[in-house]
Parts: C-alpha cells; sequence; structure tokens
C-alpha cells in the first residue's frame, strides 16, 4: 500500500526545478507518494507552524519558530552565496535614511525579514513597514505605497524593469560581515513524528530529486518554466542556478555554520524569543 506525504513548497521556478523528478515520477522512491502542495513561502512558514504538513519549505528564519516541530533536511537549501534579498527604491537611499521610510515587505517569517532586522539594526516595532504579497512589491514602490521595497525571488534580476535601483543587498552584506558565509533563505523540513529512519529515507529520495534536475537541467528548467512569472528561458534558468547549485544539494559544513550564525545573531539582538536547536535529519 503506497504512503502519500504532503509536500509544501512554493510555486517558483527554483522549486519547481528541485522537485521535477517527484512532480513526474522520474526516481524511484519505494512506494512513497508525494502530494505536491504549492502555496507561497510566508503560508508555509504560517503551516509549519501549526505542524500540518509533512514536507515542506520554510524561511529559515521561521525555523526558529517550528523547530521542535520538524528537522532541517541537509538538502534543499536556499542560499544566497554573495547575493540575497535586496532594498530597492526609485532612487539610491543610504541605511538611515531607509530606516525612516515605509518599507514593503514580502511577511514577517522570511529570513529576508530577519536579515532587514539585522542589517537596520532595530526589531520590527522600531521601524515602518508594511505586509505586501511578495509579487506586489515592485507596484507597492512603483505607486507610492511604500518608499522602499524589500525583493525577494526573481524580482532580484527583474527590478530594472520597473525603473528601480538597489539600496543594498543583504546577502553581500551579510556575506561581508560573517567571514563570506552564503545568507541561508530557505530550506526543507520534515516533521518530527516520523521516525529517524524513515526521515533519512525522505531525506535521500529528496536529495536524489535535486540531483537529478541538476543532471537534467535542460528539461528540469523546461518543466520549471511554468512558474517562471514574465521570465523567459534565459532569465529563469539565471534564477535557478541561484538558489538551486552545490549549497542545495548539501549544506555542507560552512552551510549549517551559516544557519546556526543567522539564528544565533537573531536571538542575540531580541528578534527571536528563544536560542534555537538547529537540528539536521543526518544528526
Amino acid at each position: 500500500m503506497e504512503q502519500v506525504l504532503t509536500l509544501g513548497h512554493s510555486p517558483d521556478p527554483d522549486d519547481a526545478f528541485m522537485f521535477y523528478a517527484l512532480a513526474r515520477d522520474l526516481i524511484p522512491t519505494g512506494g512513497l507518494k508525494f502530494h505536491h502542495i504549492l502555496q507561497d513561502i510566508q503560508t508555509l512558514n504560517e503551516r509549519a507552524t501549526r505542524g500540518e504538513l509533512d514536507i515542506s519549505a520554510v524561511s529559515i528564519h521561521a525555523y526558529a519558530y517550528v523547530s521542535e516541530q520538524y528537522a532541517l533536511l541537509p538538502s534543499g537549501a536556499s542560499m544566497g552565496d554573495g547575493y540575497g534579498p535586496m532594498l530597492v527604491a526609485r532612487r539610491k537611499y543610504p541605511r538611515e535614511s531607509i530606516a525612516r521610510m515605509r518599507i514593503a515587505v514580502p511577511g514577517t517569517m522570511t529570513s529576508a525579514f530577519l536579515a532587514l532586522q539585522l542589517w537596520l539594526d532595530r526589531p520590527a516595532g522600531q521601524f515602518d513597514y508594511r505586509v505586501v504579497p511578495f509579487d506586489q512589491i515592485f507596484k507597492a514602490v512603483t505607486s507610492g505605497d511604500a518608499d522602499v521595497g524589500l525583493i525577494i525571488h526573481e524580482g532580484q534580476l527583474t527590478y530594472r524593469n520597473e525603473g528601480l535601483e538597489v539600496c543594498a543587498d543583504l546577502g553581500e552584506w551579510w556575506a561581508s560581515e560573517n567571514d563570506g558565509l552564503p545568507l541561508p533563505l530557505g530550506g526543507n523540513v520534515v516533521h518530527k513524528r516520523f521516525p529517524p529512519v524513515f526521515r533519512k529515507r525522505i531525506s535521500d529520495i529528496l536529495t536524489r530529486s535535486i540531483q537529478y534536475s541538476l543532471d537534467h537541467r535542460a528539461e528540469a528548467v523546461e518543466h520549471a518554466m511554468q512558474y517562471a512569472r514574465d521570465m523567459g528561458r534565459e532569465l529563469a534558468d539565471q534564477f535557478v542556478g541561484m538558489y538551486v547549485n552545490e549549497w542545495t544539494l548539501d549544506y555542507g559544513p560552512r552551510g549549517r555554520e551559516a544557519v546556526r550564525r543567522l539564528l544565533a545573531e537573531g536571538h542575540q539582538a531580541g528578534l527571536l524569543p528563544n536560542p534555537v536547536d538547529v537540528q539536521f535529519v543526518d544528526g
């Protein structure tokens, strides 16, 4: 009898690329079936706080609030390696000015929002922000509803089309402040209600899916194109390459250190209520 597991991920080219082999039944899964649930990352973060999904993509920021229920899988990371979420505006502003402006943000549980608070060196209650769906942030800025936008996903490649300029790249800033470490943005988690041996089995299947896509890049990108909002194939391929790469196959020691450091700094700055015990499936 097949066992069906819920697998939450965002309807974005990088996640679609990552799970191409599972979506098309291209790799053996030993009788496990995966029910793909496509929702934006803020919604997935909120669902993870309630323990609703068996496996899910989450923001690393959100992991701080779900670590008692979920363990991080060793693959599936989205890392900003010298790049990451950006603050954009109709013209460049310095940090001290941005701290006094209204900022459109894609969700308070996103890693981008945690990085923003660290960059501003102040908690959310001490600056003006409004939560806007990530694909509406450009509109919020160009219409004047917000002065600055915190952009994630493909917006990092298309902001110039909106006549906007980069005020700060938070991934670049993070690397400069943290020994060149990547900025950990997202990861995949599995519920701890499953025994450790079963979690490892799930982990191995998801890693094989990512490897399959990297080995069959053209076909996987073609599959991901259905989620490439206003992106041509070349831009979609570039975006996928930014967030599905060697970091995605395995965090490695530096990737794991980056996760621990981001969450530790968030706690030390008073942005996270408790220290986070970062647990990976393989120990």
